[in-house]
């Protein structure tokens, strides 16, 4: 599973919309990919379609897809958004990390 917080929600919502998507319809694939200072790092895009080996999660009223390489890496991971002074973007607060790089953005596990 993983958990979007209400901060995430209303900043994937208004993304969404910005970018021609539709937030009841569409979803946020959530990925991992090889790269980023510690290894491993994320990817998030919306989508409008899911593959059939996608794993479906939906939480806060967002649709979630995961292809399934990258779910073995993001169970239990919830998905933040920070918008303060050092810089605004998508947080995961991934307890499957051993650990990560300053800037957040890549791990290992």
């Amino acid at each position: 599973m993983i958990n979007v917080s209400e901060t995430a929600k209303i900043k994937v919502e208004t993304l969404m919309q910005e970018d021609g998507f539709n937030p009841k319809t569409d979803f946020v694939r959530v990925g991992v990919k090889s790269g980023g200072c510690s290894g491993l790092s994320y990817d998030l895009k919306f989508d409008k379609s899911q593959n059939e080996s996608d794993k479906l999660f939906e939480d806060n009223g967002i649709k979630i897809i995961v292809d399934t390489k990258s779910f073995l890496y993001l169970i239990g991971t919830t998905l933040d958004y920070s918008g303060g002074l050092n810089g605004s973007g998508f947080v995961f607060n991934n307890p499957n990390a051993n650990r990560t790089c300053g800037c957040g953005e890549s791990f290992s596990l």
